[in-house]
């Protein structure tokens, strides 16, 4: 089951991917999506899945908050029609989201014999933190995340028979020693591409200093990076940064792009996948990852898996999601990040150290491995039926 947004957020990802990978092995998959879920799955190559479309009205779609209640209204409609061909089965909901969550746990509590697997790859910070992303006009958007979350995440804990995070950190706010043991709660981090990069050759001469890859909202960052890299241009004017993705801050970042005068010096792509987005990363020297609140952030790997040094603010979940190959910066400090970005660019000792631990951290994320790992995982704790 999945809520897709805007480009592919990790918990998409994480879905096509490890879908895609036991389709191979012949496992049975059933899927829940909107109809342009069902396109994104159709584009990635998920064609033996069978599918449930969860359909909209379009006017709907002028209101965030009306929509996210109808798709969740709609799909706990649509499973009280599904009827399993066994109840031996396993319910994976890909997020915390309500189109999600509440349609798997329905069908956890209609057939006995149902496993529920429950995403939950990030939980929301309060609005009232003083480091929370929902700032000014978020403010009312964060309030409704976090309040929205509230009853998932006690289902969750009652009902969800694994769950997946995506950090350490977060795997202690499940373990209870009970009902969720420590091999029921997993650190999933998510995977990387380790062949294609291979393929892709390295260019003479790199075009950009930085890279980013993200969705454009308030919790990535994006809009902090435009001030990292004013500061950065203020010492070398003709530092050129490649931005990929897109989100509902593309407004503001191009508006603080045109404000700073960094037209030529920010290069935006929007949503890039596949080999496209291989190649801005080998034109590329470091990839930068400036979240101000994530449990994690997959999408950085997937540039140091192509030999990219990192940098960061040092989040208290990227000290086990990123133990090395990123450089930590003090957090929410944008000259001493812009400063991090200046001495790995001009200390090749540094580079050249920085980018070796990316590569090696990065490879034993390998998709494959992890859709092993995982399956494994679940087969320890109820038998996955093919």
């Amino acid at each position: 089951m999945n809520c897709f947004t805007s480009g592919l957020s990790g918990g998409d990802r994480i879905l096509i991917e490890l879908t895609r990978r036991w389709l191979d092995k012949g496992l049975r998959i059933h899927l829940v999506t909107s109809k342009e879920g069902y396109e994104v799955c159709q584009k990635y190559g998920l064609r033996s899945a069978s599918y449930l479309i969860v359909t909209c009205p379009s006017l709907l779609r002028l209101n965030v908050y009306l929509l996210y209640l109808l798709r969740a209204l709609k799909a706990l409609v649509t499973v009280l029609n599904f009827r399993p061909e066994h109840n031996d089965v396993v319910v994976y909901s890909s997020s915390d989201f309500w189109p999600d969550s509440i349609p798997a746990w329905l069908l956890k509590m209609r057939f006995k014999n149902i496993k529920w697997v429950a995403a939950f790859y990030l939980f929301a910070p309060s609005p009232l933190r003083e480091d929370t992303p929902y700032r000014g006009w978020h403010f009312l958007r964060g309030l409704f995340y976090f309040l929205s979350q509230l009853p998932i995440y006690g289902l969750i804990k009652k009902y969800a028979d694994m769950v997946w995070v995506t950090s350490e950190f977060d795997r202690w706010r499940f373990i209870d020693g009970g009902r969720l043991t420590a091999d029921k709660v997993i650190a999933v981090r998510g995977g990387v591409d380790i062949r294609t990069p291979m393929s892709v050759p390295e260019p003479e001469e790199k075009m950009f200093d930085a890279v980013y890859i993200g969705r454009f909202h308030p919790q990535k960052g994006v809009l902090e990076l435009i001030d990292v890299w004013r500061y950065v241009c203020e010492k070398k004017p003709e530092a050129k940064l490649a931005v990929i993705g897109v989100g509902e801050l593309e407004n503001e970042v191009k508006e603080k792009i045109r404000k700073y005068g960094l037209e030529n010096n920010v290069i935006l792509f929007g949503f890039k996948d596949g080999v496209e987005k291989l190649k801005i990363f080998k034109d590329s020297k470091i990839v930068v990852h400036p979240a101000i609140y994530d449990s994690g952030g997959m999408a950085a790997c997937e540039a140091m898996a192509c030999g990219l040094p990192g940098i960061s603010f040092d989040l208290r979940a990227l000290k086990t999601y990123y133990p090395k190959g990123m450089l930590k910066t003090p957090c929410y400090d944008l000259k001493k990040f812009a400063q991090y970005v200046l001495r790995l660019l001009s200390d090749e000792e540094l580079y050249r150290k920085t980018a070796k631990d990316a590569l090696d951290w990065a490879r034993p994320w390998d998709w494959g491995k992890r859709a092993e790992v995982l399956l494994d995982a679940m087969n320890r704790v109820f038998v996955v039926k093919s």
